[in-house]
């Protein structure tokens, strides 16, 4: 007669097995409930203000200097032109800042410049002019042109950018203040801690 083996006993020897693998499952699962996501948008991340990136507190939204600001945005003549603040960060592709007349700076959007038509304000020769590229950081314009409807991926942020192509420009301020909150950080080197969400994210 054929003996069959003992399957009772090696279910229990798994269960046993599996038992004993309880107490780390409960503890690795503890552990990662309390963890936060570091951010919603190509890994700019949480900021030290607790502002997630692509998201502007209510306090900073709120800031009674953005609502001054706000309503003078308020009284800009509409048109078929764009209002943009230069953003430079080091190494990155991106040109800055987007927003419709009228319109306050948390609805603006990140773009990348297309050349195509005019070189934007802060192209210069690299070698024999005193200025340099990203001089113009923070400056705003009155800016013409469209959006392309192409992304461009920036490898250096890992953001996704929508592509605007250039077709005039003029200086409206070198020192316009803020550009989302007050006392907002800037470092030429890192990320923009905060900025507006970007299509599709």
């Amino acid at each position: 007669m054929k003996h069959l083996p003992n399957r009772a006993g090696g279910s229990q020897a798994v269960l046993a097995q599996r038992l004993a693998l309880l107490p780390l499952a409960l503890a690795a699962s503890a552990l990662l409930s309390s963890c936060t996501t570091t951010g919603t948008t190509g890994g700019a991340g949480m900021s030290g203000s607790g502002a997630v990136a692509g998201q502007l507190t209510p306090s900073q939204l709120n800031h009674p200097q953005v609502k001054a600001r706000n309503a003078i945005i308020a009284t800009e003549a509409p048109g078929n032109y764009y209002i943009g603040r230069r953003w430079w960060t080091d190494g990155t592709r991106f040109w800055g800042y987007l927003r419709q007349p009228g319109q306050p700076w948390s609805t603006a959007k990140l773009v990348i410049m297309n050349e195509s038509i005019i070189k934007q304000p802060d192209r210069v020769p690299e070698e024999g002019v005193a200025q340099v590229h990203g001089y113009d950081h923070n400056y705003e314009y009155r800016i013409w042109g469209s959006f392309t409807g192409q992304k461009i991926y920036d490898p250096n942020s890992n953001f996704v950018i929508p592509e605007f192509r250039l077709s005039k420009y003029e200086l409206i301020s070198e020192n316009p203040g803020f550009l989302f909150y007050p006392g907002e950080k800037y470092n030429p080197r890192q990320l923009p801690e905060v900025h507006p969400p970007f299509p599709g994210s």
